[in-house]
C-alpha cells in the first residue's frame, strides 16, 4: 500500500488566522538532516553513539527457521557459554526494529543459540552478543494434528551479560512471543518475537 503523502500545514508568526503555508516533506526531513548534522559537528561523541542500534528505537528481533545443533560455534565471548559443549541449538536472526540499516525482516542479521535442556540463550548480533537465562515461561501445548505440538506463549529471560553495543542490555529483559513446532520426526522450528528492553 503506498503511504499517503500529507503536506504540513504552518500558520504564520504575524497572522495566526492566514491561511496555513504547505511545506514539503522533503524540506522539513532536510531541515531536520541538517540540524541533526550540526548537532554532530558540535558533539562527535554523539554520532554512533549506539554503535549499530538506533538511538530510543526499542530492540525487537524475530527467531524463524529450524533448528540445528551447534557445530564448531563461535566464541561470543559471553561468561559460562561454551556454544560447543553439545548442549545448544541454533536458528537464524531478523531485525524488526532498532538495528541500524537492517529494516529487511527476510535477511538473517545474527543466529540465536538456545538450550532446549537447560535455562541459557545466547544472541549474536552485529555488534555484539547477548547472554540470557529463562527465568520464567507461561504457555500451553497445542496439537499440531500430526504427532508434533506447537508450544504457545510467552517467555521470559534476563539479560546477565552482553558484549560490544549490547553491553547497555546487562540487567535488561527480554520477552519472547513463542510459537514453537516440535514436529513429530523430533525437529524444532521456530517463530518467535523477542522484546528486549532496555534498562
Amino acid at each position: 500500500m503506498e503511504a499517503r503523502r500529507t503536506p504540513i500545514a504552518r500558520a504564520t508568526v504575524d497572522s495566526p488566522s492566514a491561511s496555513p503555508t504547505v511545506i514539503s516533506r522533503r524540506a522539513v526531513l532536510g531541515g531536520a538532516a541538517g540540524g541533526a548534522l550540526v548537532t554532530l559537528l558540535a558533539r562527535p561523541e554523539l554520532a554512533w553513539a549506539e554503535g549499530p542500534l538506533i538511538r530510543g528505537a526499542p530492540l525487537i528481533v524475530l527467531l524463524r527457521g529450524r533448528y540445528q545443533p551447534v557445530v564448531d560455534g563461535p566464541d561470543l565471548g559471553l561468561p559460562g557459554v561454551d556454544l560447543n559443549d553439545g548442549s545448544y541449538s541454533v536458528t537464524k536472526i531478523y531485525p524488526v526494529s532498532g538495528i541500524q540499516g537492517l529494516t529487511d525482516v527476510l535477511v538473517s542479521c545474527g543466529d540465536f543459540y538456545v538450550q532446549f535442556a537447560g535455562n541459557l540463550a545466547a544472541y549474536d548480533l552485529p555488534g555484539g552478543a547477548i547472554k540470557m537465562e529463562f527465568t520464567g515461561s507461561n504457555t500451553e501445548n497445542v496439537d499440531d494434528g500430526s504427532g508434533g505440538i506447537y508450544v504457545q506463549g510467552t517467555f521470559e529471560l534476563d539479560i546477565p551479560a552482553a558484549t560490544g553495543s549490547y553491553r547497555k542490555f546487562v540487567g535488561a529483559h527480554n520477552t519472547m512471543v513463542d510459537s514453537l513446532h516440535l514436529l513429530a520426526s523430533g525437529d524444532a522450528d521456530e517463530f518467535c518475537v523477542c522484546l528486549i528492553s532496555r534498562p
